[in-house]
């Protein structure tokens, strides 16, 4: 009886190490096979979602780029032009001033017209007085220059409306017709801008020569 039993046990024992072993290598029912490596997908997508969100700031970044540019040439016309605005006041500021100095100019000139014509058994009074205003009137004259303001001639130029005021027409033979033929009063110019028209005589030809 007792070997009876002793084999049965082992013999149990055998079969069931031996259903054990198999069991061990028999693939399990529902097991799915293995996924790709975790997290691939996920970093192509941030990969790609950088990749976007460069383009996006570097195209705001080159927008900005060209709104600067442009605001900062819009600064420098407006800084150019206040410059000039600024410049043009400081030079023009005095302009009426100017315009009254140059009739005193014009008063020394008038003063020396009314005297006699130089002779030589003048009086020694007349001399001196045209002496002195002449040299008055070349040293006015100079500090005028020194300041922009300075006076044209016109004599025997052609009429311009835009520098000349005709006070008269005369008929000349000797002119050609439109030509200033005398000027009561220089063309005065402050920096090169008009500061008040010559008074002149203008020639009509009545044969129309050029």
């Amino acid at each position: 009886m007792t070997e009876n039993h002793e084999a049965g046990t082992s013999a149990d024992h055998a079969e069931c190490g031996h259903t054990e072993q198999g069991s061990s290598h028999a693939p399990h029912e529902g097991v799915q096979p293995e996924a790709s490596a975790p997290g691939v997908d996920s970093a192509d997508e941030v990969m790609s979602a950088a990749s976007t969100r460069i383009k996006e700031l570097e195209a705001q970044l080159s927008e900005e780029h060209d709104r600067w540019v442009r605001s900062e040439a819009e600064m420098q016309n407006l800084r150019t032009r206040t410059k000039r605005e600024i410049d043009d006041a400081r030079q023009y500021a005095v302009q009426k001033f100017a315009r009254d100095v140059v009739e005193a100019a014009e008063n020394l000139r008038r003063g020396l017209a009314s005297l006699p014509a130089p002779a030589e058994n003048e009086d020694s009074v007349i001399t001196k007085m045209r002496e002195g205003i002449e040299s008055t009137e070349r040293s006015f004259l100079s500090i005028l220059e020194r300041h922009g303001v300075i006076a044209h001639d016109p004599s025997g130029q052609a009429f311009d409306a835009n520098h000349h005021q005709a006070m008269a027409e005369q008929p000349s033979a000797e002119h050609a017709n439109g030509t200033v033929m005398q000027a009561w009063t220089p063309t005065w110019t402050l920096h090169g801008r008009l500061l008040k028209p010559a008074m002149v005589v203008v020639a009509k030809n009545e044969g129309g020569q050029a």
